[in-house]
């Protein structure tokens, strides 16, 4: 749909049954949030907060929260845009199939931004940072945080709209040392385009021009996370995908105001200047700590006539921002692969936290003419994979070969596992990438963005049969002697708590002598984790702990292993030591009085009745 606002959209929703009014008014201090992850848990609507304690302005979350709702809100435009992407990889296919991409030109026109000269909605009136809705999502987080904001900067080198980036970064805005009223939080991750566009301005020793919207029709929060290449304008895929021209033009002091959005906040972020961010509950399922990120100094506040302030909730997946990545990855398709010779598939696994964890397939073409029983091409592709845009913010790359299996399902976890599993040769097939990048939020690492990386890289036969269940006779040693298999060669076996490196690292090479690989030859993985039966319980829980709680050069340990000529190995199976350490930063927990309150508005009569 051609939506003109964001009313306009939730006006649709609501018509054909995807939208609820909640009409009590509702605490932005955690109930909101609260409310949120319950509908989402059970894939309800999207909610409408019509009275927002402490605000005049009502709120909208889990506008994208299934992927039913995705598609329903780019109906008129999805299919459209999928040929746009296709096009763009292979132009050639317009001169093979005229008639299949006839409408390309149309579509293309609808993506050009349009400089609008007068009359803009978002001009309807002025408000202060204090005034919008407050909301707080986790009892630990440093103050409220814009969570669907648009974050629009330009080159100071190329200024204007078609250099620009729009991207979702999170915003402060109250709380630690900020004035209020007067200057807000910019958190950003390393490879965002906004950091490119600072650190022009910072070697000009100018300030950079920051615009946050708020709301405005759903293609421009979603143009806001697509992963476009630097320099293409996630305006003009606003545009297309929305099925009208993204409208914006420049206020008086020269800062970029999107039409159409429900809010705009501008302001100014001076080269040096930071002030402490956080903490924050993010996408990995623990909070993102306090830590010095770029100041923006704010300038104005617009909002349209009747605006609505648009939100999400993070938290460990999957979340309202899984559904944008499905949503993404079904536009995209197989973009990322046409750009990597020899890569056919690629998945950043959403249980983790989407960086900790890759899988990919790749081919195996570099000796066609013998048969290969080991890793080759497949590892060239992993260090391409490894220096890709966000995929270069990966901890773990599994990686198979696409020859030995055509079938194999990337997405399918248990399947993926196990054919790694069964063909990896721990001797040889495990890489390394220490004092490294990884992402901000991860605190498994030695320090902000610092941790390491590991490459399990499988090609060939099998080399082994995994066990489906754990044989009677086999004895696992004390302190670590419950254990519970979690998939096939996976077992997690549960540890006293972690005390520190030296000590700990002393008693699981112990451990790991105690093993016997013989006895031990249908098992590949030793996860050691402080709950057993937390961890083994899913599939979704295994991942998160083994790869969100680890880091691959301290936390990865082998039976029987040894260094030669500086390449890890060992007999197998492998150990990650996925226990919670000191520096590791605090899991999300809600509130328990939080929840009662949010039990009672599922009561018979309250409009949550039969959602939550």
């Amino acid at each position: 749909m051609g939506y003109k606002s964001l009313a306009d959209c939730i006006n649709d929703l609501e018509h054909h049954g995807h939208l609820i009014r909640i009409p009590e008014e509702v605490d932005p201090y955690l109930e909101m949030a609260a409310i949120h992850l319950r509908v989402y848990a059970n894939q309800g609507p999207a909610l409408l907060f019509e009275r927002v304690k402490g605000s005049k302005f009502p709120a909208v979350s889990n506008l994208f929260g299934t992927l039913e709702r995705s598609r329903f809100l780019f109906r008129d435009t999805l299919e459209k845009v999928k040929v746009l992407v296709d096009l763009k990889s292979d132009p050639l296919k317009a001169l093979k199939h005229p008639f299949r991409y006839a409408g390309v030109a149309m579509t293309a026109l609808s993506a050009l931004p349009y400089k609008k000269q007068r009359g803009a909605p978002v001009l309807y009136g002025q408000t202060r940072i204090s005034e919008l809705p407050q909301i707080v999502n986790w009892p630990m987080d440093g103050g409220p945080f814009i969570t669907m904001p648009q974050v629009y900067t330009e080159d100071v080198n190329k200024p204007g709209i078609m250099q620009s980036n729009l991207g979702m970064y999170r915003i402060q805005l109250a709380g630690n040392d900020y004035q209020q009223n007067e200057e807000i939080g910019l958190h950003y991750q390393l490879h965002r385009g906004i950091g490119i566009h600072q650190a022009k301005a910072n070697a000009l020793g100018r300030p950079l021009k920051v615009s946050i919207f708020v709301g405005g029709p759903p293609s421009h929060a979603l143009a806001a996370v697509m992963p476009l290449p630097e320099g293409l304008s996630e305006a003009t895929f606003a545009g297309a995908m929305g099925n009208r021209r993204f409208r914006y033009f420049y206020d008086q002091e020269g800062f970029c105001i999107s039409a159409d959005a429900d809010f705009v906040i501008t302001g100014l972020v001076f080269p040096q200047e930071t002030k402490p961010e956080g903490p924050f509950g993010d996408h990995l399922g623990y909070y993102s700590l306090t830590h010095p990120f770029p100041l923006l100094r704010v300038h104005r506040v617009y909002h349209r006539k009747k605006a609505i302030w648009s939100f999400t909730v993070v938290g460990r997946p999957p979340q309202e921002d899984t559904s944008f990545g499905a949503l993404i990855h079904e536009i995209t398709g197989d973009a990322i692969p046409k750009e990597i010779n020899g890569l056919h598939a690629i998945h950043a696994v959403d249980a983790a936290g989407v960086h900790p964890l890759l899988f990919a397939i790749g081919s195996e073409r570099y000796t066609p003419y013998v048969h290969t029983d080991r890793p080759q091409e497949i590892l060239t592709i992993a260090s391409q994979v490894l220096g890709k845009n966000q995929l270069s913010l990966a901890k773990f790359l599994f990686i198979a070969a696409y020859e030995d299996d055509p079938l194999l399902n990337i997405h399918n976890v248990p399947a993926f596992f196990r054919h790694i599993l069964e063909r990896i040769d721990f001797r040889r097939d495990l890489h390394f990438y220490t004092q490294t990048t990884i992402d901000t939020l991860d605190y498994s690492g030695d320090g902000l963005n610092a941790g390491s990386k590991v490459i399990f890289a499988a090609a060939g036969d099998k080399k082994r049969e995994l066990w489906t269940e754990v044989p009677a006779q086999v004895v696992i040693p004390r302190p670590f002697n419950q254990f519970r298999l979690a998939l096939p060669g996976i077992l997690v076996v549960e540890g006293p708590a972690f005390t520190n490196y030296e000590a700990e690292s002393e008693k699981i090479r112990k451990f790991a002598v105690a093993l016997d690989p013989v006895q031990l030859s249908g098992l590949a993985l030793v996860v050691l984790a402080d709950d057993a039966s937390f961890t083994a319980e899913t599939v979704n829980n295994l991942i998160w702990v083994a790869f969100t709680r680890s880091n691959p050069s301290h936390d990865i340990y082998g039976v029987g292993e040894e260094i030669h000529f500086k390449h890890w190995s060992c007999q197998g199976p492998v150990i990650i030591d996925a226990r919670k350490k000191s520096h590791h930063a605090p899991e999300l927990i809600m509130d328990p009085a939080i929840e009662r309150i949010v039990d009672s508005l599922g009561v018979k009569g309250k409009p949550l009745h039969g959602i939550i």
